[in-house]
């Protein structure tokens, strides 16, 4: 199907507003409605656009226009179909840009609904290809008209498989083993269950072909028993549209939820305005309530957000605002206290969709009511430093409420804070340059790990006491530290932890200690 063909149906009633012949002959690929402002993310390559001008408005509408067409420009899209229904007529600005990028641009009359287009459009793609495919073509003609009608994935799994004579079991999963559909009578899948049917290969498994789907959420259509792969691989096609219009539906959930993160994030947030923004991400307007933050590092910045989409989809229904902090930290506000323990029970599986790249999460203090965000999005921000810390190569997720040592306090801080209080600190120690260094460091975590024992320090490093006296002083030198007050231990054991191996040394110091006692 070719551009010309769905602008000249009459039935359908579009007014061509510009096109470039050349332009009219391009096939059509698909289509895709959106009234994002940036939708090139969800724009195939031949793809027919249908939107309905929300998007735009009189002011700055230049601007907007010149954003969103040359959007399209850069995703390949075919045409664009604007509808008239919401602001009366095609704007200008619309229609000028679109000659500008070489984009066809054609009017939807109010009373044609993009339903009508979309089938259209579907329908004659099944009609064409009919003869390369196993499904019988009534089959196609309902499932063509499911998409169309933005079913779900129960609706395009019952009507895919009902024609076979014995009643075929199939599921739609992801990665993480989360059942996103099953055919009825199907038996229910436990999470792990489902991650081990798709790893092991037992039954067929065909991926769902989302380019617009990150690898947490990537579904796969699983059948225990064996079906014809031509059947299989068309049925995936029809759920590739579904997943796809999931996943624009998400990018404006997550809008909603960006508006109330940069609010958090900010010093002037008042309560009122938290309420307000709650409400507008479909969350309850009082508590109690968990933030969630994630990262997934340099190589994969945008993802984080998905994996958390996916990790809270997988710990239950119930509503929940996800989106991306102004910095780009993906952030997550839930109203359920107990998801943290459901959280930590699944974070590995959704983790293992991307293996190569580790996933880290922190998880701030239940926050009662709205005035307590600002603060719960803190000290989650603060569990996700200390997790990537702690664990910069291996997914980690960390709860606020177990960093209950010096240690594990500690991880939060940022390495570079860490190692110049350690540097500033025990300064002469960390000359790898002097003899004596090593062995006065040495003395210093064995004196402090002993809790200030001259003895003990002395039996652990099989020395004369006079020799850890000796040493003591030099560290005291050295430091401008006195071992003999409380105040100054914490102090060096501060800087012990804060130096690059500190940590581990502090585990091994607290461990000798306590097997000395």
């Amino acid at each position: 199907m070719h551009v010309e063909h769905l602008l000249n149906d009459e039935s359908l009633g579009l007014r061509p507003l510009w096109a470039d012949d050349a332009l009219l002959r391009n096939e059509i690929s698909g289509v895709t409605v959106t009234d994002l402002e940036q939708p090139a993310r969800f724009v195939r390559p031949g793809e027919v656009v249908l939107t309905g001008l929300v998007w735009w408005t009189p002011v700055k509408g230049q601007g907007r226009a010149e954003r969103f067409v040359s959007a399209l420009k850069q995703a390949g899209a075919a045409v664009l179909l604007a509808g008239e229904e919401t602001r009366g007529s095609v704007p200008d600005d619309v229609i000028q840009a679109c000659a500008r990028h070489g984009i066809p641009v054609a009017a939807v009359p109010a009373h044609v609904m993009f339903r009508a287009v979309t089938e259209r459009v579907y329908l004659q793609q099944w009609g064409e290809l009919s003869r390369r495919h196993a499904l019988p073509e009534h089959i196609r003609d309902r499932l063509s008209r499911l998409v169309a009608q933005n079913a779900g994935p129960d609706a395009i799994l019952t009507t895919a498989f009902a024609h076979l004579a014995d009643a075929a079991v199939a599921y739609v999963l992801t990665p993480a083993g989360r059942t996103v559909s099953a055919t009825k009578g199907a038996d229910a899948l436990a999470a792990h269950e489902a991650v081990r049917l798709l790893a092991d290969g037992t039954g067929v498994t065909v991926p769902v072909d989302s380019d617009t789907a990150s690898p947490y959420e990537r579904w796969h259509l699983y059948l225990p028993d064996a079906a014809p792969p031509r059947l299989l691989h068309e049925v995936a096609a029809v759920l590739s549209h579904c997943q796809k219009r999931q996943a624009r539906h998400r990018a404006a959930e997550h809008q909603a939820a960006e508006d109330l993160g940069a609010l958090l994030a900010g010093a002037d947030g008042d309560a009122t305005g938290v309420e307000d923004r709650l409400r507008a991400a479909g969350l309850p307007a009082h508590g109690p309530y968990r933030v969630i933050t994630a990262a997934t590092g340099e190589r994969r910045p945008g993802r984080a957000a998905a994996a958390l989409d996916e990790a809270l989809a997988c710990s239950g229904p119930g509503p929940a605002a996800v989106g991306r902090l102004p910095d780009g930290t993906a952030f997550a506000v839930v109203p359920e206290a107990a998801v943290a323990v459901r959280l930590a029970e699944i974070w590995s599986r959704v983790a293992a969709g991307d293996p190569l790249v580790p996933l880290h999460g922190g998880i701030g203090s239940p926050a009662a009511g709205p005035d307590g965000l600002a603060g719960a999005l803190a000290e989650s921000r603060y569990a996700l430093a200390s997790a990537r810390s702690t664990a910069p190569d291996t997914s980690l997720l960390t709860d606020a409420s177990a960093l209950t040592s010096l240690g594990t306090l500690l991880s939060g801080v940022p390495a570079e804070v860490r190692t110049v209080y350690s540097r500033t600190v025990l300064g002469p120690l960390l000359d790898i340059g002097s003899a004596s260094a090593a062995p006065l460091l040495e003395t210093l975590r064995t004196f402090l790990a002993c809790d200030g024992s001259w003895a003990r320090t002395a039996e652990a490093l099989h020395l004369h006491v006079n020799t850890v006296h000796y040493r003591v002083r030099r560290i005291e030198h050295f430091t401008g530290r006195d071992l003999s007050r409380l105040t100054d231990r914490l102090d060096l054991s501060t800087a012990l932890l804060c130096h690059a191996d500190g940590v581990m040394s502090d585990r091994c110091a607290r461990s000798s200690a306590a097997t000395a006692r």
